[in-house]
């Protein structure tokens, strides 16, 4: 059963929080809120705030404060989010930080559960320069750690591989000089209120959700739902 609780998976680039997130949204029952695939949904509709942020993506910069709460604030008002959210890179910055507080308290969740994903600059290179995706069934290969049997193309389909934009190795450094200026801080900020948790995301994945899992379950206990 889902409960009324809000998660926030912190962590520069390429750190899991999409692949934790989804795993922990789906065994829990929460909404899945990514501020990039939202972000990417609407380039790729063209949407009004698509055309804006198009070009600022492209940079690799972050998207400004006012546009992306403008797009939660829409969101968190569907239905499936009435029983628990999961947000997924999100807050960025120490404002948005503090008006998703004010949001989340009005709505009856409370304070949130914190967790920083973290790994070095180094490997985050390694794992988004490498990364290529199908063209045409978007399977995800590494080039270093998991490529494909044919070079540029997928085992599965015969896709052609292609490379985001912002994977590109100019693009990433800045992407990851971007969120030390910007969302690092924001540890120091949940520090303070006592709900942030620290997770070596350089292990595997089911290792990472081991301790994703143990993290949940104390929060819960803590507070009475177990």
């Amino acid at each position: 059963m889902a409960l009324k609780r809000a998660f926030i998976f912190l962590g520069p680039p390429g750190a899991g929080k999409g692949t934790q997130a989804k795993r922990m949204a789906q065994r829990s029952g929460l909404a899945h809120l990514s501020t990039g695939d939202m972000l990417r949904e609407a380039v790729s509709r063209g949407t009004e705030l698509g055309r804006v942020v198009r070009p600022i993506m492209e940079r690799g910069e972050l998207v400004p404060d006012d546009l992306v709460m403008k797009m939660i604030e829409e969101r968190l008002a569907r239905p499936d989010c009435a029983g628990g959210l999961m947000f997924d890179g999100f807050p960025r910055t120490l404002a948005q930080a503090e008006r998703l507080d004010a949001i989340l308290e009005s709505a009856g969740f409370g304070k949130p559960v914190v967790v920083d994903l973290s790994v070095s600059h180094d490997k985050l290179m390694r794992r988004l320069t490498g990364r290529w995706t199908c063209s045409v069934g978007g399977e995800i290969y590494n080039v270093y750690d998991a490529p494909p049997k044919t070079p540029g193309i997928c085992d599965h389909d015969g896709g052609k591989l292609v490379q985001r934009a912002d994977d590109r190795a100019e693009v990433v450094k800045e992407r990851l000089a971007a969120y030390d200026r910007a969302t690092k801080p924001l540890t120091e900020y949940y520090q303070r209120q006592g709900v942030l948790h620290t997770v070596d995301a350089a292990a595997s994945v089911d290792e990472v959700s081991r301790a994703l899992s143990e993290i949940v379950e104390r929060a819960e206990r803590r507070d009475g739902h177990l």
